[in-house]
């Protein structure tokens, strides 16, 4: 059985991380999001869950505003072949939680450490960040620098990446 929010909730506070949720109906694209959130200051992300022809998974946070170019991700990634959506079914077996609801705090559910998260440079950029506690009705704040630190504890050394350059920029 996945962990649910108040598994994440205890993990946060067991870590020393302060964070903040609202409760919303439950949103499925960026532009509902948009419209919901209100206030929310900080770094709005979008969430992709990736996997490769050699099966490995990649859980990218990227600002929401960005374009994301599968094609040069895959060669910055070193990925084999192209760059496809995950499945809803490998996406609850790895990250325990369903389309829609994506979010690097997921990682608490990967037990057996399957994916290669992926952060957006850009998100370093503001102090906090809005994430989904593996659930797509509500959004939980937490610090920049505690998202790191929660990755950390979890078991990864998340890969930084620019998505507001060219990631091939010679190319």
């Amino acid at each position: 059985m996945p962990k649910q929010d108040h598994d994440l909730f205890a993990r946060l506070d067991d870590l020393g991380i302060a964070h903040e949720t609202i409760e919303h109906p439950a949103v499925f694209t960026v532009e509902e999001s948009q419209k919901l959130r209100g206030r929310l200051t900080g770094a709005h992300i979008k969430n992709l869950f990736l996997r490769d022809r050699k099966k490995r998974l990649f859980l990218c946070s990227v600002l929401e505003d960005r374009e994301v170019d599968l094609k040069a991700l895959r060669k910055r990634l070193g990925a084999k072949d192209s760059l496809s959506f995950g499945s809803p079914e490998t996406l609850m077996e790895v990250l325990g939680v369903l389309p829609g609801s994506v979010t690097p705090l997921a990682v608490v559910n990967d037990t057996d450490r399957q994916v290669t998260v992926v952060l957006d440079e850009g998100i370093f950029a503001q102090p906090v960040v809005n994430c989904h506690p593996l659930r797509n009705t509500a959004t939980t704040t937490v610090a920049v620098g505690d998202l790191l630190r929660f990755l950390e504890a979890e078991g990864y050394a998340p890969e930084r990446i620019d998505f507001g350059q060219a990631l091939f920029p010679d190319s």
